[in-house]
């Protein structure tokens, strides 16, 4: 039986990818030089891709100005968004249920609880768990295993929502239940390892959650994670 729901932050809860990718936008433009939004938007979630997004300014480029230049702009625009469709109506339906709620972010404590304490859901949350609290950082297992832990449940009792190949991973390494529910920054992700993907987070709810997961002699996670996406 589903017991609770572990979130990601960054691009689920609010689109910070985006004004990521147009902040570095903003400076290229502002400096008049062309900006790869393409290659750019294919290193989003993952920790393993190599992208350097100051390249066209060249070697003597002061990469420390232009970052400070770059989070000027994307603060201005992630200030901007709103919470994403679907999360805080799924939120309010798992604390009515009885369900708790977690965090699983590869970003840190200041940067997730800081937003979250902006947008009025820190509160909502029993644990959040960030990059500082383990060992590796996410497509590793080891965020969503400390979750899962520290709430005191096992594997399959959560479900792990996420938007990118890299956090999908590591719900599946850790065995968890993945929902994937991409933005336009992820939407071009492999993840095929996830046991369902869905436009919006609108579409979610305990009760559909436990319709396809929580019923009996369903699959394990880790067995339905390589063939159930939709």
């Amino acid at each position: 039986m589903l017991r609770a729901l572990v979130f990601d932050f960054d691009g689920l809860i609010l689109d910070t990818e985006t004004p990521l990718i147009d902040g570095y936008a903003d400076v290229h433009r502002a400096h008049d030089l062309p900006f790869d939004r393409e290659l750019f938007l294919r290193s989003v979630g993952h920790a393993d891709y190599t992208f350097d997004p100051w390249k066209a300014f060249g070697r003597a480029a002061n990469r420390s100005e232009l970052e400070a230049e770059m989070q000027v702009y994307k603060r201005i625009r992630i200030l901007a968004q709103p919470v994403l469709p679907g999360v805080v109506e799924l939120m309010e339906a798992a604390r009515l249920r009885g369900w708790p709620i977690a965090l699983a972010s590869n970003s840190g404590h200041a940067h997730c609880e800081g937003h979250l304490a902006r947008l009025g859901l820190i509160d909502r949350f029993k644990l959040i768990a960030c990059r500082e609290d383990v060992a590796s950082p996410k497509p590793e297992p080891d965020l969503y295993r400390f979750a899962v832990n520290q709430l005191g449940l096992r594997p399959h009792e959560a479900v792990a929502l996420e938007d990118s190949h890299t956090g999908s991973l590591a719900a599946k390494r850790a065995g968890l239940w993945c929902v994937v529910v991409p933005n336009v920054s992820t939407a071009h992700h492999d993840v095929s390892h996830a046991d369902w993907r869905v436009p919006s987070m609108a579409e979610l709810s305990p009760e559909v959650l436990l319709q396809r997961f929580g019923g009996n002699g369903r699959a394990s996670p880790g067995r339905a994670g390589m063939t159930n996406v939709e």
